[in-house]
């Protein structure tokens, strides 16, 4: 591993990309400073060239370095939640950055993530690391190595395998305006977290109240634009407060589907999966009721399961959207591209 991960350092220092794991998804990195390093990675991955990058620190003094100004809200959040799956949204120090990484902006989106072996990687390269998920724009996001080079082999200069991510979906994504916290995507960090760390006094807009944070410009984080985590056959998202309700919705979906000659999937959490077995081409498993961050962990190695299996239709179940729920609830919603029935 020491001498993979010296490889993989001595490649970003040299203007390379490398994918990497991260506690939330594998990053597709580069050196935030070199244009020409952040033009390939939106070349491998197939990125909207106005959608901004993260950043990816080692430690907390090297924000000084990025980062115009850091307000005491701001500051609590980095006490509380860095590392980890929390990006910040921060006004950016001029030249800091490749401008590709901000978009354009005059903000920049910076996090430390709670992997040792990414933050040694970052440490070692001796530069910040741009990096938005490994895998081709659209898709699905990595928790594997080896999704990595599904969608991506040949495209990079390497892959350092650290195992499965834990979180299994991305980081939160906030920025503090006027004093109040604004959820720009839901993600590892929960609202009732933000809530908890910060007290009653300040306010915390979720992300369906701020999906454009009220600016006319492009979005001042990745997630809120564009279709993303989707698979390739089409996905119907059934939603639903009456458990038994929203099961039989979805067994006549995947019925009506079947009988129309399609390749049909149902993803629903263990709970509820012997419901499907007679309906379904396959049935697969996303986590359980009982534990959502299970669900959230194995959101989207479930969704490129369906693509393994050839399915052309896929009936999905949705979850409560309390904690990270939310975040799995965003993901669910863009994976099916609107495609969603409430019951």
């Amino acid at each position: 591993m020491e001498a993979g991960l010296e490889q993989a350092a001595a490649s970003l220092a040299a203007g390379g990309v490398v994918a990497f794991p991260t506690e939330t998804v594998y990053g597709l990195g580069g050196d935030a400073r070199s244009t020409e390093a952040v033009s390939r990675i939106f070349e491998a991955k197939g990125r909207p060239s106005d959608n901004p990058l993260i950043v990816h620190l080692a430690d907390p003094e090297a924000l000084d370095g990025l980062a115009e100004r850091v307000n005491e809200i701001e500051r609590t959040l980095i006490d509380k939640f860095w590392p980890g799956p929390l990006t910040l949204v921060l006004p950016v120090r001029p030249d800091a950055v490749s401008p590709l990484v901000t978009a354009g902006l005059d903000t920049v989106a910076v996090r430390i993530p709670a992997h040792e072996l990414a933050r040694k990687l970052i440490a070692k390269s001796g530069c910040p690391i741009a990096a938005p998920s490994a895998n081709r724009s659209g898709r699905p996001s990595p928790t594997l190595a080896r999704h990595v080079m599904q969608d991506l082999d040949g495209r990079i200069d390497g892959v350092l395998d650290g195992g499965p991510t834990g979180v299994g979906l991305e980081s939160t994504v906030v920025r503090v305006l006027d004093g109040a916290v604004h959820v720009l995507r839901p993600g590892g960090v929960t609202v009732e977290q933000l809530q908890e760390a910060l007290g009653p006094e300040v306010p915390i807009a979720p992300a369906n109240l701020t999906r454009n944070s009220g600016e006319a410009e492009g979005p001042r984080s990745p997630g809120m634009k564009y279709t993303h985590y989707a698979p390739r056959g089409e996905m119907l998202l059934i939603t639903g407060s009456d458990p038994q309700h929203l099961i039989n919705t979805a067994h006549r979906a995947a019925d009506e589907a079947r009988r129309a000659h399609r390749r049909v999937g149902v993803l629903a959490p263990a709970e509820h999966a012997a419901a499907y077995e007679d309906v379904a081409d396959a049935v697969i498993v996303c986590g359980s009721l009982h534990d959502i961050h299970s669900a959230a962990q194995a959101l989207y190695a479930a969704l490129r399961e369906c693509d393994e299996r050839g399915l052309n239709f896929i009936v999905a179940e949705g979850f409560p959207e309390d904690g990270i729920g939310a975040a799995l609830m965003n993901r669910l919603r863009k994976a099916a591209g609107g495609r969603e029935l409430q019951v």
